[in-house]
């Protein structure tokens, strides 16, 4: 689906603690695993009828169209079977669903956010153009009518590219509904268009409702915009309040800093990005700082929205504080979208608002699956789109594929980018105990020579006793394009060695990761010393 959608970046609509992308689930026995293999063997050529005669409607009925909903409707289908993908809407749109066919990331989630990226930093590169010997630029005005119109073209060509190309030539069933669970091999489907409600029985049910953005109950609350909402407003804000510590509310405070509007970033705790390395929160705060015209304000949690005659909203803050600004957005997490789902009525398990699986994506009851945000593995879209494959693969293609979840790498599209991968330094430490630690703070060439002072930090971390890497962390321009190649090699287990015997291409930023020779300081037995002098001393002690 990637492929086909222009190579549409990580949907990093997760959870906070996104640097620790590196849990493996338990593995199954070789019995069990050759059992499940043996039961799917056989599913492409049952054609929707049960082992022991019983016939179904389809053999997978999926409910939501999103990144593994799909994934998991086309494979399945290659594998030969009768597929239906229950989606409330193909287009996209506004209240109450917001996201259709493509699912959060394709229409309220990673590719209009990164399109508004891309908008933003056009500001910047005018403003270091005289440094390099352009004269007389300056970035205009900003037309967010213009802008929303391309954006909205550009989600619904996606949205029949979905419809029309991928599914279709997959297949699967398309049909304009929510769904509801009735018994474990039975689905109601809720039909959008005319009300009616029609019963569909299914071999397979896959669950793939995705996640809602999460507000607090305060008073005046219902104000507030998410990361629904901004997608449709109908004029830019001149001012706005973000609140927020994780990497959605930071992705629009910067988003919306860039495009003009005065931005205000609440946060409850000490630092933003909570689970992601220290020294990279550290780092895009001194940024932020230094080169935006951010207000960040730590330590300060809204306890009021109140609405104003004029239209516009006065923050109250638990501190006593109050600001008025034309829009207030909450970024403060995201549950899942659980509700009308009817689990109890086929007995399968919740977490809150979530479905516990295990690592083939099955939940309790063996006839129902669920993938991507609903499951609160790891919420990010080519993640989904890799449980949605394995999944169908399992299933319905007589493999034994369970889920991957280690070394997922990830990125933050602030300004600058944060790319990660692996395991945090404080996470490392506790897990490996014995760590070389790389670090590289610069100016790089392309914002020295305007006299920009605007800085990259690179950070490689490696497991002492086998040389693996096992964590990789950088803040600079175009990380996201830079963490995917370095996530390859991540993977596959490369140490030091490896990225050492590697030639760096000159001149580039990039090269860094290959030219760092000395470790800026070690652990040992989970504690940090400076030198390993250090340790000899404490040693012969």
């Amino acid at each position: 689906e990637n492929r086909t959608t222009n190579n549409h970046q990580n949907c990093m609509f997760q959870r906070s603690s996104a640097a620790a992308f590196q849990v493996r689930p338990t593995a199954k026995t070789y019995l069990r695993a050759m059992n499940r293999v043996a039961s799917s063997a056989s599913a492409s050529s049952l054609s929707a009828e049960a082992s022991n005669g019983e016939s179904y409607d389809y053999d997978l009925v999926v409910i939501g169209g999103g990144s593994g909903g799909v994934r998991a409707s086309r494979i399945a289908a290659g594998h030969g079977a009768k597929v239906a993908l229950l989606e409330s809407k193909l287009k996209h749109g506004v209240s109450p669903y917001f996201a259709a066919i493509g699912g959060t990331c394709v229409n309220v989630g990673c590719v209009p956010k990164k399109l508004m990226v891309f908008a933003s930093r056009y500001p910047g590169e005018i403003g270091e153009m005289a440094g390099y010997g352009w004269e007389g630029a300056t970035p205009g005005e900003f037309n967010w009518d213009t802008f929303m119109a391309a954006k909205n073209e550009e989600i619904t060509r996606l949205n029949n590219v979905y419809s029309n190309v991928i599914l279709k030539n997959a297949g699967v069933e398309i049909i304009e509904a929510t769904g509801s669970l009735d018994g474990p091999n039975a689905v109601n489907m809720h039909i959008t268009e005319t009300g009616e409600t029609k019963k569909v029985t299914a071999k397979k049910i896959l669950i793939g409702v995705g996640g809602w953005p999460f507000k607090p109950s305060i008073p005046g609350i219902e104000h507030a915009i998410t990361s629904n909402e901004i997608f449709y407003l109908k004029e830019q804000p001149k001012s706005m309040v973000v609140v927020g510590g994780g990497f959605i509310a930071l992705e629009f405070a910067t988003i919306m800093d860039g495009l003009g509007t005065d931005v205000k970033l609440m946060y409850r705790g000490d630092l933003f990005l909570r689970g992601f390395d220290q020294d990279m929160r550290e780092h895009l705060k001194e940024e932020m700082t230094n080169n935006s015209n951010i207000d960040l304000q730590f330590n300060t949690d809204p306890k009021e929205i109140i609405k104003n005659d004029d239209g516009s909203l006065t923050v109250v803050t638990s501190n006593g504080d109050s600001v008025t600004v034309d829009a207030v957005m909450y970024a403060t997490g995201r549950k899942g979208k659980i509700e009308g789902l009817n689990l109890e009525s086929a007995g399968v398990e919740n977490s809150g608002s979530f479905i516990p699986v295990n690592e083939y994506s099955e939940t309790n009851v063996p006839s129902v699956y669920a993938v991507g945000d609903i499951t609160n593995r790891i919420a990010l879209t080519p993640v989904a789109l890799m449980e949605g494959h394995c999944m169908a693969d399992t299933v319905f293609g007589g493999m034994d594929r369970p889920s991957d979840h280690e070394y997922v790498a990830a990125t933050v599209f602030t300004t600058p980018e944060i790319g990660t991968v692996g395991y945090t330094e404080e996470q490392a430490a506790e897990k490996f105990g014995d760590l070389d630690v790389y670090k590289s703070r610069f100016r790089p060439m392309k914002h020295s020579f305007p006299k920009s002072e605007m800085y990259t930090l690179f950070k490689i971390i490696v497991d002492a006793a086998s040389d693996r890497v096992v964590g990789v962390h950088i803040a600079t321009d175009g990380a996201g394009e830079m963490m995917q190649g370095i996530g390859i090699a991540v993977k596959m287990g490369a140490t030091k060695k490896d990225f050492d015997n590697t030639i760096g291409i000159h001149p580039t930023s990039a090269e860094e990761l290959v030219t760092m020779r000395t470790p800026s300081y070690y652990y040992r037995g989970g504690k940090k010393v400076d030198s390993l002098e250090e340790v000899k001393e404490a040693v012969a002690a």
